[in-house]
């Protein structure tokens, strides 16, 4: 198992949604900012690898979650931000500086609300198969 793709797989999920045309206006992010931020963004968070490898060579299963922050009153906004997000990686073929992406895809989300009902988040989690 090899983790060196993990960085690449990063970057090359951020230079997709920074540039997706449905979250223009919208900040794409990899650390929470200071003050918890404001408006809508989309935050990139946690990540799992696991070993993906075979007799053909290394790889590994990435899960990483994707999320939706927002301010805006009812889940409408944070929704819609999430549908952009979701519709910018599933099935994306991104070009990896490190290994080569096999596929990503949506597996799940989860919506709820933080801060006594101020703030929308919205967790999408996707599967990445690399080859190393």
């Amino acid at each position: 198992m090899s983790y060196a793709g993990a960085a690449a797989l990063q970057a090359a999920v951020f230079a997709r949604l920074s540039g997706w045309p449905d979250l223009a206006g919208v900040a794409v992010l990899d650390a929470m900012p200071a003050g918890g931020g404001t408006g809508t963004f989309v935050l990139l968070g946690p990540e799992e690898a696991r070993d993906a490898s075979d007799r053909t060579g290394d790889g590994a299963e990435h899960r990483l979650v994707v999320s939706v922050i927002s301010e805006a009153s009812g889940f409408f906004s944070a929704k819609t931000a999430a549908v952009a997000v979701s519709e910018a990686l599933d099935g994306a073929e991104l070009v990896l500086s490190v290994g080569r992406l096999v596929g990503i895809g949506f597996q799940r989300a989860v919506a709820r609300r933080l801060e006594d009902g101020e703030v929308r988040r919205i967790d999408l989690t996707f599967r990445a198969r690399l080859d190393l």
